[in-house]
């Protein structure tokens, strides 16, 4: 068994600017959790490509690293936003698709939230929707937001609010505001 290398993202991302096959060291580390928030917003089918698209611009941006960042992961998701951002029809379309999924409902039963929800998350602008999905699906802070988006704190904080509040008043029209309010849940992380 192997024990996991020591080194920040930050010190192999410097070396590997003299050592391209220590930027190797980065991908594994940070793949599973770019490959599951990129196909979470376009699906498998489009996953891999926007995922290693990711790996590539990273690694060639790699001499613009922020050394004073230890962790790459909001880098790295900040780079898929940005591929993303070419992919977002996709991801409308894969959004409503979900909606549509859960939608095929048996008579009498409870109406299937889920679909309410990834119907109102596929109608919010693109930037919130971006925001949003980085708190609630990749669990940034809003910090780690910021610097995936090159965002100021406070632009994050108000396009995650917007979202929540356009979020909660579909809620208040449809059947579904229980579930609904749950994404008020999405607020600042308590990590340590």
């Amino acid at each position: 068994m192997t024990t996991p290398d020591p080194r920040t993202d930050a010190e192999l991302i410097a070396r590997s600017l003299g050592e391209p096959h220590a930027f190797g060291l980065v991908f594994d580390r940070h793949v599973g959790a770019v490959h599951a928030f990129v196909q979470r917003r376009v699906g498998r089918d489009l996953a891999e490509e926007v995922t290693a698209e990711t790996f590539a611009r990273g690694f060639a941006a790699r001499g613009r690293y922020d050394a004073a960042q230890e962790h790459a992961l909001p880098w790295l998701l900040g780079i898929a936003s940005n591929v993303l951002r070419r992919h977002w029809r996709s991801e409308r379309r894969r959004l409503a698709a979900y909606a549509r999924a859960v939608q095929h409902e048996r008579p009498g039963a409870a109406p299937d939230v889920d679909g309410d929800v990834m119907g109102a998350v596929a109608r919010l602008p693109r930037r919130q929707r971006e925001v949003l999905l980085l708190a609630a699906w990749a669990d940034l802070t809003y910090a780690e937001i910021a610097r995936a988006l090159d965002l100021p704190i406070g632009t994050v904080r108000s396009r995650l609010a917007r979202a929540r509040s356009r979020l909660g008043a579909e809620a208040a029209l449809g059947p579904s505001r229980p579930v609904i309010a749950s994404l008020d849940d999405v607020k600042e992380p308590s990590r340590v």
